[in-house]
């Protein structure tokens, strides 16, 4: 599953595991709400993003108002927070707005079979 040209697919809990956990590719994930300045902020980089690495890396985006169980369960605490997965397994983590080349960064370290250090909380593969 790519976004459009212009869109991010938005992802829940019921196809989280399917779309991130159990993905082919390595995953961002961004954690955003709606009302936040940075998360668009962010939102508009994801899809520059995605439009470069498509085929390569997915990308989504989650609600964390309306998905507070996936927040929980990654220990989301602030938003914007991306979440870079390979394998099915956490392998880094940005909290706040960074730019296209940072995120970039991470994402070819992960690709590369790197972790970061900041993938230490919410290391959750699967559901409990």
């Amino acid at each position: 599953m790519n976004p459009d040209k212009d869109q991010i697919v938005e992802i829940g809990e019921a196809n989280f595991e399917r779309e991130v956990l159990q993905a082919k590719l390595p995953v961002l994930v961004a954690f955003l709400a709606p009302w936040s300045r940075p998360c668009q902020t962010v939102r508009t980089i994801l899809i520059e993003l995605a439009a470069a690495c498509a085929g390569t890396v997915n990308v989504f985006v989650v609600n964390a108002d309306e998905h507070p169980d996936l927040g929980f369960w990654y220990e989301i605490h602030s938003v914007p927070t991306m979440l870079y997965f390979a394998d099915g397994h956490l392998r880094a983590r940005l909290v706040g707005t960074a730019s296209k080349e940072v995120m970039l960064s991470r994402l070819q370290h992960i690709s590369r079979g790197g972790v970061h250090k900041s993938a230490q909380p919410g290391t959750r593969k699967g559901k409990s």
